[in-house]
């Protein structure tokens, strides 16, 4: 792929509907589908009325063929705020072109514009191709430490204590 071959569009309210399908091709993918329940509606309030994440498309050909979901975390040791990737995906059919590292590439320019000190994200432990792909730009695992989770019902008790 040649750079030109890719042009980044960030979502609008409109892209809503397209939103939820990549996150559902996500979750195929991922064999999590039944973990999805996002809907429009939360959607459209939580990244357009509430701007708690971002959405930027990757559009090759006239189509979108891969986004990116991220928002802004913050590093209390750099003082700064940094990006985080909660989601990145492209099409099963589009994958192997350079579209992956585009939009990690313009994540990277993103975060560099804003002043953010690093650009995070997680990866599943069995998807090795995507960790042989982060490996290959210079990505750094971060071997001591685990990611933990209240969500659901655990959230809720936490709350009560």
């Amino acid at each position: 792929m040649d750079k030109t071959d890719v042009t980044f569009r960030t979502a609008g309210r409109e892209d809503t509907g397209l939103i939820l399908d990549f996150i559902k091709k996500l979750a195929d993918y991922e064999h999590m589908t039944e973990d999805v329940v996002a809907t429009e509606e939360l959607l459209r309030e939580w990244i357009f009325d509430k701007k708690k994440a971002e959405v930027l498309f990757a559009v090759a050909e006239g189509q979108e063929v891969g986004f990116a979901l991220f928002f802004h975390n913050f590093s209390t040791f750099l003082g700064r705020a940094g990006i985080y990737l909660e989601d990145l995906f492209v099409l099963e059919d589009k994958r192997g072109r350079g579209y992956g590292r585009a939009l990690l590439a313009q994540l990277a320019r993103i975060a560099t514009m804003r002043g953010c000190g690093r650009l995070e994200w997680s990866c599943l432990d069995w998807n090795e191709p995507s960790i042989e792909f982060y490996l290959s730009l210079g990505a750094e695992q971060m071997k001591e430490w685990s990611g933990y989770r209240l969500a659901g019902d655990t959230l809720r008790r936490a709350a009560e204590l």
